[in-house]
């Protein structure tokens, strides 16, 4: 059977994609990639395009659901680009990604002896997220819509109240857009560059209940900025900090390098792990605080530091992985290449009482590069890479340093997998891996690895 575009055929769906699609074989063996399906379905498929070897496809009928598949909460799933697993129960959820890190490490970093623990799962799977970016613009009857982009796409999905963000954010936007239409305030287009507001950024402290919120505007300020900062005052007594961000580059980043505070404070502060932190607009923060704790503590079990140790923050951002640490060391020094994270991070140090930690402004590489030359011998190193993983050069400088034990904090199972297998070529065994669940009904999934040196 040749498969074409528009032909119709019965699936049984086997697995999942990182991505949310579930996979299906046809009688041909050609790998179908379906959207919205659930591993257990039963389908018929209309085929939307086909390559060599595999092909997409759209369920045109469900023939018998999957036992994990429940009625999705969220009537813009499948629009809004931000969840991937709101039709499947939350232990399929699990399953699946327990199951990803697991095929990344053997299949990519072709490694057969790695122990692999249970996925650390969340208590809260809504409700959860204590940061949002809400890009702001025009429908094609020129309303206001704020919400979240569809998937592979800069089209916004008005949103008034995503069900992963406190309810407070929902009255931030309804606030914002009473006050967009008693002012007027410019739109941005992406497509021209001009307008005014971008985006709505919002940051809340779970444990300190303090609320920023940072517009993002195409310009110095917006008008009539002290009507907005009354009108947020007036029903948001929690309000500690308002802030103007300016972006005036047509980009997809976010924010811009400048930031003006027209009300309160110029941060936010929350607490985890028992110690306070100082959250900037800037400021890397994990947006899931109470599963942040329960990855962190597993971080700090696999690094099993003693007193007289020295730990190495690689990546440390703020200071939040190592300064939780900090008492079981003798001295933890830190490398970041944001300078202002940098500076919080020395001033959350100060700020808890913590006198045995130092923070270096550099790239990652770098930074292990020039302690390597000062002659560090750290005991223990922790990684907390981006999604792009460490690379082959700082794992080999790592290596060189010669600590009995690295701790990697990951992001991006397939990178992992990939900077695993060059520890294993520089003297390194990868022993045991932890997954965690930090965000909930997406594709996400974050790991925990412990590596010993041979």
């Amino acid at each position: 059977m040749t498969l074409k575009k528009n032909d119709i055929v019965n699936l049984t769906i086997t697995s999942a994609t990182a991505e949310g699609s579930g996979v299906g074989r046809t009688d041909d063996g050609i790998a179908v990639f379906v959207q919205g399906s659930a591993i257990g379905d039963e389908l018929n498929v209309r085929i939307l395009k086909v390559k060599k070897t595999y092909a997409f496809g759209k369920i045109e009928e469900i023939l018998v659901p999957s036992k994990a598949r429940i009625t999705p909460d969220c009537e813009n799933f499948m629009k809004c680009g931000g969840c991937t697993w709101r039709h499947i129960s939350y232990e399929e959820e699990c399953k699946i990604k327990q199951q990803r890190v697991e095929d990344a490490v053997t299949r990519i970093g072709g490694l057969d002896n790695v122990v692999f623990k249970p996925i650390i799962s969340s208590d809260n799977i809504t409700r959860y997220r204590n940061k949002a970016q809400y890009p702001v613009g025009l429908d094609r009857d020129g309303n206001v819509v704020t919400g979240f982009y569809s998937f592979h796409s800069h089209r916004i999905i008005n949103c008034t109240d995503c069900i992963l963000q406190p309810e407070i954010f929902a009255r931030v936007i309804e606030i914002t857009k009473d006050f967009i239409a008693k002012t007027n305030t410019e739109i941005y287009d992406e497509t021209t560059g001009k307008g005014r507001l971008r985006h709505i950024y919002i940051r809340i402290g779970e444990v300190s209940g303090e609320l920023m919120v940072c517009y993002v505007v195409n310009a110095n300020g917006l008008k009539q900025e002290d009507l907005l900062v009354k009108m947020l005052k007036s029903e948001l007594p929690q309000l500690k900090s308002v802030i103007i961000n300016s972006n005036r580059e047509k980009t997809n980043v976010v924010l811009g390098r400048k930031n003006r505070t027209i009300y309160g404070s110029d941060h936010i502060t929350d607490t985890l792990c028992g110690l306070q932190f100082k959250i900037s607009p800037f400021s890397f923060w994990q947006i899931n605080r109470k599963q942040a704790e329960k990855l962190y503590g597993k971080a700090k079990e696999y690094a099993n530091l003693k007193s007289d140790e020295i730990l190495l923050d690689l990546y440390c951002g703020t200071g939040t992985i190592g300064l939780t640490m900090a008492d079981s060391c003798k001295q933890l020094i830190g490398a970041e290449i944001v300078e202002d994270a940098v500076k919080d991070a020395n001033e959350n140090a100060k700020a808890n009482g913590i006198e045995n930690a130092r923070f270096i402004c550099g790239d990652a590489s770098a930074a292990a590069f020039q302690l390597e030359k000062e002659g560090l011998k750290p005991d223990c190193v922790i990684l907390d890479p981006p999604r792009k993983g460490c690379g082959e050069e700082l794992v080999k400088t790592i290596s060189r340093m010669l600590p009995s034990r690295v701790v990697y904090v990951s992001c991006d199972p397939a990178t992992l997998a990939r900077d695993l297998k060059f520890f294993t070529e520089n003297g390194y065994t990868p022993k045991e891996i932890t997954p965690c669940d930090m965000f909930s009904g997406t594709s996400h999934v974050e790991s925990v690895a412990l590596i010993e040196r041979n």
